[in-house]
């Protein structure tokens, strides 16, 4: 078996911390033990580009379980927790290339050597992988039956390669679940986002000005958290919908122009490149700490940040310090990348438990259909998103109500009103 991981002598400690992980997530462990008897992807190849962490070796197992022949590798090239590699190489018999800290050539390599499994399908987080396939390895193709999504910024790119016809493939958006976005885009990232500035920095979020670029769902939760820990929040936004709801929410809005004159904490979270740029890193008071939580580091113009800088210097894990021409530092956490991932551990695995149950369920609903979907960009299926609302209910021991018949009549009927 092929695989590239960074030592495999790491896979006792992976093993131990996937089966921590697994602990909590109940939905997607109901999922394993029903592909384990029903066999839903048998003779399924699927090649998988994903965040390498305990929760992603879950879903990996999983779908395993279910009869798919699965290769894996990392969709950002700090994302990958090197002992969880290993050990599922070692443990579960998955091709797994991927090492936290590679190069661009070392990262498209990898996406290469799953795409060298001659995949039927994908599951991609950003689009890596589907973008690889569809410029430099076409001859595959054809022969992709579909693929899942994970992230706003993957679907983004997906729903562009729809609209200008080159969609392959039909694709499920993940993302757009509600039992995913609504969770882990919220819950998961506004917590994993400020662990990651805790663990780089060690500096206090109280008492500070935190500035967060982008008021969707990521952003939302980054808000809501850094607000918990104390700090004042500012909210930057384009889109006049959001950047009404954050006021209504009770947080500052302003221009990025304004609030970089102020601001000691950044995260960029929007999807969209150079939303903090060169001018902005210009006014930043000094010991401002700058990170991006959105899927690529392009939010931030680091080029025009390092033509500012007279040094620049490691002064932490994690932590690049620039001092500018006019004396002021700026540090950027994580090379601009995902700071929930480059300097924590990602998004908790009980929010993640309903996320790649979304990916698990629409791999399987898309391996099962009769008659195939044509090339485009779709939504989880409802019935899935229902499904995996009712068993995550059902693992924290939450009760709801039932629509009595009256009240099913009632909500059927145009004739009954006042």
């Amino acid at each position: 078996m092929k695989y590239d991981v960074k030592n495999i002598q790491l896979a006792r400690e992976g093993r131990l911390r996937i089966e921590w992980a697994a602990q909590s997530m109940p939905v997607l462990n109901r999922i394993c033990q029903r592909f384990a008897k029903q066999k839903p992807l048998a003779s399924v190849k699927l090649a998988a580009c994903l965040h390498v962490t305990t929760e992603t070796a879950a879903l990996m197992q999983t779908l395993a379980a279910g009869g798919a022949s699965v290769a894996l590798c990392a969709s950002n090239p700090l994302s990958t927790q090197d002992d969880v590699a290993a050990s599922l190489v070692k443990h579960d018999r998955i091709p797994v290339f991927a090492i936290k800290g590679e190069n661009h050539k070392t990262y498209y390599s990898h996406i290469n050597a799953v795409l060298d499994t001659r995949p039927h399908f994908t599951m991609d987080d950003g689009a890596d992988l589907v973008s690889t396939l569809h410029s430099e390895r076409q001859a595959l193709a054809d022969k992709v039956r579909g693929g899942t999504e994970e992230t706003t910024t993957g679907i983004i790119r997906l729903r562009s390669m729809a609209a200008d016809g080159v969609l392959k493939y039909p694709i499920i958006a993940v993302n757009d679940a509600r039992t995913k976005h609504f969770f882990d885009n919220r819950y998961g990232t506004g917590q994993s986002t400020i662990d990651g500035f805790i663990r780089a920095t060690n500096r206090l979020v109280a008492g500070t000005r935190f500035v967060v670029c982008g008021y969707g769902w990521c952003g939302r939760g980054i808000a809501m958290r850094a607000r918990g820990m104390g700090a004042t929040v500012i909210v930057t936004e384009i889109d006049p919908l959001p950047a009404l709801e954050a006021v209504m929410d009770g947080f500052t809005v302003m221009p990025i122009g304004e609030a970089a004159a102020i601001g000691d904490f950044f995260c960029t979270v929007t999807g969209n490149i150079n939303v903090v740029r060169k001018e902005h890193f210009r006014r930043m008071k000094d010991g401002a700490i700058v990170a991006n939580s959105g899927h690529f580091n392009v939010e931030l113009d680091l080029p025009g940040l390092v033509s500012l800088a007279k040094s620049r210097r490691q002064i932490r894990p994690f932590v690049e310090e620039f001092t500018l021409k006019n004396g002021r530092r700026v540090s950027v956490l994580g090379e601009g990348r995902l700071i929930n991932l480059a300097a924590a551990e990602g998004h908790p695995s009980s929010v993640m438990d309903m996320s790649f149950a979304n990916q698990a369920l629409s791999i399987e609903y898309m391996a099962t259909l009769k008659k195939p979907l044509a090339k485009d960009v779709y939504p989880v299926p409802e019935a899935i998103d229902q499904q995996i609302a009712r068993e995550k209910l059902a693992a924290m021991g939450v009760v709801i109500d039932q629509l009595t018949p009256e009240q099913k009549k009632y909500l059927a009927s145009w004739e009954l009103g006042t």
